[in-house]
Parts: C-alpha cells; sequence; structure tokens
C-alpha cells in the first residue's frame, strides 16, 4: 500500500480506513514519499518501524471505533522501539521519558497504576488512536523522514476524524500537536490541549492537567463507554 519495492510485500491498512484514505494513495505526495523511502531501503538505510508496522495505529483502532486521539509527532527511532504507535514501545523496551510523565499523570489524575512496560496497544484496542505526524525514522536520527510526504497524509486522517465523526476526544500534547489539529471543531468534539509530557517541558503544566479524567467524563456525558486506562 505504500511500498512499490517488487522485492518486499505491500503494506496493508485496515478496511475502515483505507475506505476513507484510499485516495491518498494515489497522490502526487504519496508517490513522492514511496520513492523517497525505495531510495533509503536501497542504500540499507534502517528504518523503523518495520513496514508491517507502519500503520499499526490504523489497524489496532478501526475508523468508527476511534474515541480518543492522541497525536505525537515522530517514531522513536532507537532499536527495537518504535512499533506503529505514538508514545508506545514494545513490552521488552525500557519506558521513554515522557511515557513515564504519562503514567505520573495517569496515577495523580485517576489512580491508574503505573506498569512495568511501555506497550499501550491496550489503549489502542479500545478506541485511543494513536497518531504519529510522521510514520517513519531513520535509525538514530530524530526527525528524519519529516517533509516527506508523510504530514500530508496524516492531516487527512485528522480531517476524516473531525468531519465522519462526532464526540471524539483530542488529547494535544505541546505546540507541534496543537498547530497540527487546529482546525478540529470544537463544538463537535472535545479538544484538550497542555504541554507535552517530555521532561523538558511537563512540568510546565503537562503534570495536574488531568486529560484521563476529562476524556472520560465526556465519553460518558456523550453516552459511550469509558476508556480503562489501566494496562495490564
Amino acid at each position: 500500500m505504500i511500498t512499490s519495492d517488487q522485492n518486499q510485500p505491500s503494506v496493508q491498512i485496515e478496511s475502515s480506513w483505507l475506505k476513507r484514505l484510499g485516495g491518498e494513495f494515489e497522490k502526487p505526495y504519496m508517490n513522492d514519499l514511496r520513492r523517497f523511502l525505495k531510495t533509503q531501503y536501497a542504500a540499507k538505510k534502517t528504518i523503523y518501524p518495520a513496514k508491517s508496522k507502519y500503520f499499526s495505529a490504523f489497524n489496532l483502532t478501526p475508523f468508527e471505533k476511534v474515541k480518543v486521539v492522541i497525536l505525537g509527532q515522530d517514531p522513536y527511532h532507537g532499536v527495537g522501539q518504535a512499533h506503529g504507535l505514538c508514545f508506545s514501545v514494545p513490552a521488552n523496551q525500557k519506558i521513554p521519558p515522557s511515557l513515564v510523565n504519562i503514567y505520573k499523570e495517569l496515577k495523580s489524575d485517576l489512580g491508574v497504576q503505573p506498569v512495568s512496560h511501555g506497550n499501550l496497544e491496550r489503549w489502542a484496542e479500545q478506541g485511543v488512536l494513536l497518531l504519529n505526524s510522521v510514520l517513519t525514522v531513520e535509525d538514530s536520527r530524530a526527525a528524519s523522514h519529516q517533509g516527506k510526504g508523510w504530514e500530508s497524509f496524516t492531516d487527512q486522517v485528522v480531517r476524516e476524524l473531525n468531519e465522519g465523526r462526532e464526540h471524539l476526544v483530542f488529547i494535544l500534547w505541546g505546540s507541534y500537536a496543537q498547530k497540527k489539529a487546529a482546525f478540529v471543531d470544537r463544538k463537535k468534539h472535545l479538544v484538550i490541549e497542555s504541554p507535552h509530557p517530555s521532561p523538558l517541558s511537563a512540568h510546565r503544566g503537562f503534570l495536574g492537567s488531568k486529560p484521563f479524567s476529562k476524556a472520560n467524563a465526556y465519553l460518558q456525558a456523550q453516552g459511550l463507554k469509558p476508556i480503562d486506562w489501566q494496562l495490564k
């Protein structure tokens, strides 16, 4: 679906998203992105996450099941960290600093006990779309795939959610996420904004912002099942 490399299997995206986003794969920016990725693989660059994980956020959280959208920026660029969900790492990886602060706020907000791993798939399976703006990155080179086309794709994702759904919760941590989703209709959706959970900024208003209880209160007010934020 994204790669034109005949030696590699095409990447698949969940059907409800494909119905909404299929046209994006035919646009010039996506052709440019395909060519860029093909040259990177041909040059033996190590790209994260694995091709099969590019669209994990979509495959775990179908369009009609989305309740909460959390926007990130880039995949983690360390070995074994990125698996297609923003802020999340596989269970065998060290918990990243931003996620440590997310867990800290979760405990303060809802009394949810932190777990010993950083895998957030359980959130995704309940309807939390953990979406990075850019879906790939080169090993050890943060932000190396910015400006190559992914932003146009994920901008369209946010537009589809904004226009095609009602009563979603958009959790926007930091100025990057807030700018990306600035057009979200706040009459249709709840938008929760705070500083980023990074250790550089968490003390400026992320800690104590109570995004999880606010999200659940809104969902319940709409007659929807709240998210069980407790990981296992």
